[in-house]
């Protein structure tokens, strides 16, 4: 459920929607979900001084019933 709703919110923000993919996996402390966009969208989902990603991880904090969840943001060219 995290996953698909910060999948909708970026997938509105940024220029090429069908390159933005959530992969989440299981850390000791709690979830992290993994945010991977086309590096021209990289600023866009960024934000200036961090403030688009630290409202992103704000909202999807809120959403989580089950503790922490890390949001990070990575281009599609990272490996």
């Amino acid at each position: 459920m995290l996953a698909d709703a910060l999948e909708h919110l970026v997938r509105g923000i940024v220029d090429h929607p069908d390159d933005v993919h959530v992969r989440t996996s299981s850390l000791r402390r709690g979830e992290m979900l993994e945010v991977r966009v086309h590096p021209e969208d990289l600023g866009r989902v960024i934000g200036r001084g961090g403030r688009t990603a630290k409202a992103l991880r704000t909202v999807v904090g809120a959403l989580s019933a089950d503790g922490p969840v890390r949001v990070d943001v990575v281009d599609v060219d990272r490996r």
